[in-house]
């Protein structure tokens, strides 16, 4: 039988990894705002969203029936690039970036794969791949072979990966940066759970 101290701790470390994915986000943001190709950053999947209850995978809640906040895997960020031609130092900086936060008791412990860049070209807001997570391309490993990724260095394509319609739809509240007016907010801003709000 599950607690109620259990799904309190459960709940609460589900509130604390959204949080962090958000710290990260800010943290790579910053660094990617240095390169004059980033056009703009914003959060969009669950990180951008207030969170709301649901039953988990984990099995003993699923089992029981028992809802906590929705798990938030990692933090994927919308970045507009008006070329893609340093992509490899862009991987660097967000990498680079985390590590250096985390090291110096500033920022969560993300992985950079925890991170995921999803390309996209300004004007259009057409999808235009994935900041790859490997450090070299191409790397030699399955993932590499999926036709067109790599064409350009560090553009990974996803094998069977269609990008949703609403893929974007988070942006416009939960844009982080834009060139020309620089950070707008921060992710921790973003609303938080549901049942928080007013």
């Amino acid at each position: 039988m599950i607690t109620r101290a259990e799904i309190k701790r459960q709940d609460e470390y589900l509130l604390r990894q959204q949080h962090d994915f958000r710290r990260a986000a800010d943290i790579v943001t910053d660094a990617l705002a240095k390169f004059d190709e980033i056009e703009a950053v914003a959060v969009i999947g669950s990180v951008a969203k207030p969170l709301w209850k649901e039953v988990p995978r984990f099995r003993d809640f699923r089992h029981a029936g028992i809802e906590v906040w929705h798990e938030c895997k990692d933090v994927d960020l919308a970045v507009w690039i008006s070329s893609q031609h340093r992509l490899g130092d862009i991987r660097r900086a967000r990498d680079g970036a985390l590590a250096a936060a985390y090291k110096a008791g500033t920022g969560p412990s993300t992985a950079n794969h925890q991170v995921e860049i999803f390309l996209i070209e300004p004007g259009t807001d057409r999808y235009l791949g994935r900041l790859c997570n490997f450090n070299s391309c191409p790397k030699g490993k399955p993932k590499c072979e999926v036709p067109g990724c790599g064409e350009i260095a560090f553009n990974a394509v996803i094998d069977g990966f269609e990008p949703y319609p609403d893929l974007l739809a988070s942006a416009a509240h939960a844009t982080l940066y834009r060139r020309g007016q620089g950070r707008l907010r921060s992710a921790l801003d973003l609303p938080g759970p549901i049942e928080d709000r007013d």
